[in-house]
């Protein structure tokens, strides 16, 4: 791959979650999908560091501790630590064998749920103008389902954000989907474009956890 072009999403790299057995899937998923994430961690790397105000760091999927099921997603993720991101808000971009996502995710690990499940309570209107329509919202970072910011309203966001102060396994992801079959992921450089967009979109969100 050009160092400097990113080459996109095909078609062959999401048929790597329809293929059977743990070991195969692995095989397909880092001979073909985990070069492009490790480029694109690098590519957008810098945009993030500057965006943020501090140093952020790329994690690629591992799966390391999986022994039977075969990953169902794949992804890379952006923190401001260079040992993990799981226990901090961060931002990932990964791949279902539906679609690619684009998001800003707290999942169960973090103990800055807690402040951010506070910053929805307290700064509901605030979210919801700052949230494009066709992002989308959920609770559960395993699964490609969803609930678009355009179908959610008050009451929702609130019961999100008291879920986060109260449960410990909760989490929460909100960013863009983009479809398989959508052009745009096979134009490397409009992608890798609209993925800085996105996540100029979402900084608001990332801060919120941090106030």
């Amino acid at each position: 791959m050009n160092s400097t072009v990113f080459p996109g999403f095909d078609t062959r790299d999401f048929e790597v979650f329809s293929i059977d057995g743990l070991e195969p899937r692995m095989e397909a998923l880092i001979e073909r999908v985990r070069p492009k994430l490790t480029m694109l961690g690098e590519m957008i790397q810098p945009h993030l560091s500057a965006l943020s105000g501090e140093e952020m760091y790329v994690h690629v999927a591992k799966h390391a501790r999986r022994t039977v099921n075969p990953p169902k997603d794949t992804w890379v993720a952006w923190a401001a630590n260079k040992r993990g991101y799981k226990a901090l808000p961060h931002f990932e971009v990964g791949m279902f064998g539906s679609h690619v996502f684009v998001v800003f995710a707290i999942i169960y690990e973090s103990p800055r749920k807690v402040d951010f499940g506070k910053a929805i309570a307290s700064r509901l209107q605030e979210i919801q103008k700052t949230v494009p329509d066709h992002f989308y919202w959920s609770t559960d970072h395993m699964s490609p389902q969803g609930t678009l910011q355009s179908d959610m309203d008050e009451q929702q966001l609130r019961a999100i954000g008291t879920k986060l102060q109260n449960i410990k396994k909760s989490e929460v992801v909100c960013g863009l989907r983009i479809a398989k079959d959508d052009p745009l992921l096979s134009n490397g450089e409009a992608f890798v474009q609209k993925v800085e967009q996105t996540f100029e979109q979402l900084l608001p969100l990332y801060k919120m956890a941090f106030a």
